[in-house]
Parts: structure tokens; sequence; C-alpha cells
């Protein structure tokens, strides 16, 4: 993959559309129901998360430049933790949609929740276990770029931070956001660009 402007971008644009989907989120009141809103707050935030599959993409492929087995076995296992977390929270956040469209008020959208997580599978895979492997992916990732020098230690220690704060209260996700933007936006024009090293000439011998 080379490193476009686009996929550049996405390092900025992922935790934007994150921050845009917790202030939305703030000003839906105590109780969140169907309504614009609620379907312009999960597009943001479906727009954030797919932003996210070429930032787990770049992100392996600057980490498996470092030669080695190891190396290249912990980059793969980042990128498909990180990708079966991102499939997982595009499902939820696309479920969250349809339903908010489909209901009337509150009630019904509880209802309709009932149903999707009444078939076996679908709340871990969806809403619990799932998205975990999106931060997973994320960490063992940013964690091996520090450990290569590529990037600072602070950025991986900020995607903790943001994952804590997420934890804590979900009224922080606009604060969560504006982590992941401290961590992964300047990353765009450094992970991912072609290796310009000029190559190694190795030097006549003989007479």
């Amino acid at each position: 993959m080379s490193n476009t402007p686009l996929r550049r971008a996405a390092f900025t644009a992922g935790p934007l559309c994150m921050t845009a989907y917790g202030l939305i989120r703030l000003t839906g009141g105590e109780h969140h129901g169907p309504g614009f809103g609620w379907s312009a707050g999960h597009l943001a935030f479906l727009a954030g998360v797919l932003c996210f599959i070429p930032i787990v993409l770049e992100l392996r492929r600057t980490a498996v430049r470092e030669r080695g087995p190891a190396g290249w076995w912990l980059a793969g296992a980042g990128m498909v933790t990180g990708l079966l977390g991102t499939a997982a929270v595009v499902a939820q956040a696309s479920i969250d949609l349809v339903v908010g469209f489909l209901s009337e008020d509150r009630e019904a959208m509880n209802e309709f929740f009932g149903r999707v997580k009444s078939h076996a599978g679908v709340e871990p895979a969806v809403y619990t276990v799932g998205p975990l492997l999106f931060y997973v992916g994320l960490l063992l990732l940013m964690t091996q770029l520090a450990a290569l020098r590529r990037i600072a230690a602070w950025r991986p220690a900020l995607v903790v931070a943001a994952i804590a704060v997420t934890g804590i209260n979900l009224d922080l996700l606009p604060l969560a956001g504006l982590l992941y933007l401290l961590a992964f936006a300047p990353l765009g024009p450094q992970v991912g660009h072609e290796d310009r090293r000029p190559p190694t000439v190795t030097a006549p011998t003989g007479g």
C-alpha cells in the first residue's frame, strides 16, 4: 500500500469523527432516542471507525519494515485483531443506525435491540468482546512501533488514556476523541511512507 494523501488524512479524520460523535451525543440529553441526533452521531462514529481501517494497515506496514519473524508475527497479530475489532464496531454502529431509523421512540428501540441481542453470539461478537479487539489491536501496533523507536512512547500511552476515559464515562467521548487525535494525527505524514533511502552501492573489486 502506498501512503496516499487519503490514507494520511485518515489519521486525522478518524479521531475527529469520533470527537464529533461524542459532542453530538452530549447534546442529545440524558435519554437518547431515534431522530436526527441519533443518526448524525452514529454516522459520524461509523465514519470514524472506518477511517481506522487504513490506519491499522499503515501501522502494520510500518512495523514490518523491521526485519525478523517475531516482528512480522506481532504486527500481523495486531493488524488482524484490530481489523476484527473494527468489523465488530462497524456492525454495532450499523445496527444502531438501522434500529434508530425503524423505531418511533426509545421503547421501540429497546425492543429492537432486545431482538437483535437474542440471537446466539451477537452480543459478545458485536457488543462486548468483539469491540475490545479494536483497542487491543491498536495498542499492539502502537506499542510495537514505540518499541522499535518509530514513534514516541507517549503515543501508545495516549491511546491507553483514551480507552480508559471511554470506560469511565461515555460522556467523556469528546475527550477520548481528542486524545486519539493527539496520538494519531501527527503520524499521518510519518508512518506508511515509502522507504526512500538510496540503495546500497557495492564498490567494484579487482584491478
